[in-house]
């Protein structure tokens, strides 16, 4: 069977460190251990002992994980190594040869590429840049079908920020069983909206057949721990720590140790309330550097994460525009192609200001440079 690589982040690992400033990346600047942690918390992370961890997680940490989950207990949760190995995991266990998966698009194409991988058709459900990229429910009722093993979506979604609504959530959840499908809910990016100040809702407790993934690395700015975890029945959880125990034993120990720290709920606002200032920062500047643009770029707003998909109006398709930006301005920024949406590009913009505008004063200029070609 042929490979389907993961394009998008075969691209970041390629080029960022090539670069002066990277804003391919999809979470807000993260941070060093000392600027989080007090004199004590970095005592217990040294104290940590080194030996194998609890497999499916400490019992503390499933505990705190839990909490933010409505009904949930320790027995829902499986940490993992990352959103990204709890996302793989779940592919592994629901998907054969045959089975046929729905994922959004423009979207991160993880899941996308493992159905690929494992045999499947992948069926794609549109979001609209028309109509403040809401995703096209009525395509989701004919693209969900008996065939149909597991739809699987990203809220808030990478790259457009869009939150689906609860009218909306219920739909897909109604879509779901309809067929008896499998809802995987991606929900990394929750706690990043800018917009307003409630923190999206999981989709956890509406849907018997689901499976929600979260992880450290957007909303808290931690992604160097590598450190996730998946939420669902205690029957699916036990299903997957058994290949948990295959694909990498157990998370690291002191990453356990700060994400049991970085739970507690006065830690967790404070990491929240750093990224939402970040965030709202960097989307201002973008704001004020598209108002210069003279018509080169266009962006609908986003409504959360620190990302910002903005429209190119250059002749040139995403890539070559990006390879543009990363050759003339020692810039990189990911191209919309690899994420299913030609003459977009994602830019994090979840920076310091003054970083994020001398980035975008290079892509400026390089756009204005090509526009003249």
């Amino acid at each position: 069977m042929s490979f389907q690589p993961f394009d998008l982040e075969a691209y970041q690992s390629r080029w960022e460190r090539t670069v002066e400033m990277n804003l391919a990346d999809s979470s807000v600047q993260c941070l060093t251990t000392r600027d989080w942690l007090s004199n004590d918390e970095q005592q217990q992370v040294l104290d940590t002992g080194l030996f194998y961890p609890e497999v499916n997680g400490t019992a503390l940490l499933r505990e705190r994980i839990a909490a933010l989950y409505p009904r949930a207990t320790p027995a829902h949760v499986l940490v993992t190594v990352g959103a990204a190995q709890a996302n793989s995991m779940i592919c592994q266990a629901l998907l054969e040869p045959g089975d046929e998966v729905v994922v959004m698009s423009p979207g991160y194409r993880q899941v996308w590429g493992l159905a690929r991988n494992a045999g499947c058709t992948v069926r794609e459900l549109p979001l609209d840049p028309h109509n403040d990229w809401r995703a096209d429910l009525g395509v989701l009722d004919q693209v969900v079908n008996s065939r149909t093993k597991l739809v699987a979506v990203v809220n808030p979604n990478n790259p457009t920020g869009s939150i689906f609504t609860d009218a909306e959530m219920q739909r897909i959840v109604a879509a779901c069983a309809r067929v008896g499908a499998w809802l995987h809910a991606d929900e990394v990016y929750a706690g990043t909206e800018h917009g307003r100040a409630a923190e999206t809702p999981s989709f956890f407790g509406r849907y018997d057949r689901l499976v929600c993934t979260n992880s450290l690395s957007k909303a808290y700015g931690l992604a160097g721990l590598r450190l996730g975890w998946i939420v669902s029945s205690p029957e699916m959880i036990e299903e997957l720590w058994r290949r948990h125990e295959y694909a990498v034993i157990a998370a690291s120990a002191p990453s356990m140790t700060m994400a049991e720290i970085a739970l507690l709920p006065e830690k967790r606002r404070w990491l929240f309330d750093r990224q939402k200032r970040l965030t709202r920062d960097g989307h201002a500047v973008l704001a004020d550097w598209l108002a210069q643009q003279d018509g080169r770029f266009s962006l609908v707003p986003s409504h959360a994460t620190a990302i910002a998909f903005v429209k190119s109006h250059l002749a040139l398709d995403s890539l070559t525009l990006a390879d543009r930006i990363r050759i003339e301005g020692n810039v990189l920024v990911a191209p919309g192609s690899l994420m299913g949406a030609e003459h977009h590009l994602r830019v994090t913009v979840g920076y310091p200001a003054e970083k994020v505008k001398k980035a975008l004063a290079r892509i400026g200029e390089v756009a204005k440079k090509l526009s003249l070609d």
